[in-house]
């Protein structure tokens, strides 16, 4: 586990999060909306960590996770382009899925949505390359244990409720199920979460 300090951003809202479409991997961008919770968190930080002296910056790869560091970059009066992207930190890939709404998979496939609702932290959505939130704690895990200096990070939601699993002592249906905002701060440190 790091002792380094890590704070983690979700990304600024999609048209697909207010209509609760899908997302997983696919590239979807920001709304005006997210855009605001993006400048929001840019003051925040600001506010937490001054200059940033030290820390890295790290996104996942995905348009929405992109503009969101480089807006909160901005508002921290940073260059935006300067930091580093990860793909370790790209959202659980829902495979099929991606791309639709749950109330039409389940109109095709309402055992796979009962599937996933009885188990959602351990359940593989069909696609090849999909994973379930166990799947995506050990992605996220891993990232972390590569971290050796203060970080900003923005990443997806599902990510973030991994992390009420390993260090918030959640069980996995709870944190699976979590709502994570998009306008707050999450701060790790010595293994401990607290919003901002």
């Amino acid at each position: 586990m790091t002792r380094e300090i890590i704070y983690f951003s979700r990304h600024g809202e999609t048209d697909w999060n207010v209509s609760q479409r899908v997302q997983g991997q696919l590239d979807i961008d920001i709304n005006d909306n997210g855009r605001s919770q993006a400048d929001r968190n840019g003051l925040m930080l600001k506010e937490l960590i001054g200059t940033a002296d030290g820390f890295d910056f790290v996104a996942s790869p995905l348009r929405r996770t992109r503009e969101t560091m480089e807006r909160i970059r901005r508002g921290m009066e940073l260059d935006p382009s300067a930091y580093r992207t990860d793909p370790l930190l790209m959202e659980v890939n829902f495979g099929d899925w991606q791309g639709f709404m749950l109330e039409d998979i389940a109109k095709k496939r309402d055992d796979l949505i009962h599937e996933r609702a009885h188990d959602k932290w351990n359940f593989v959505p069909p696609g090849e390359f999909a994973e379930s939130y166990q799947m995506l704690s050990e992605r996220i895990q891993k990232w972390i244990a590569t971290v050796d200096q203060k970080t900003v990070c923005v990443t997806h939601g599902g990510c973030i409720r991994t992390l009420f699993h390993v260090y918030g002592g959640l069980d996995g249906h709870d944190a699976a199920n979590l709502m994570i905002p998009q306008d707050k701060i999450l701060k790790l440190e010595n293994g401990q979460l607290s919003w901002h």
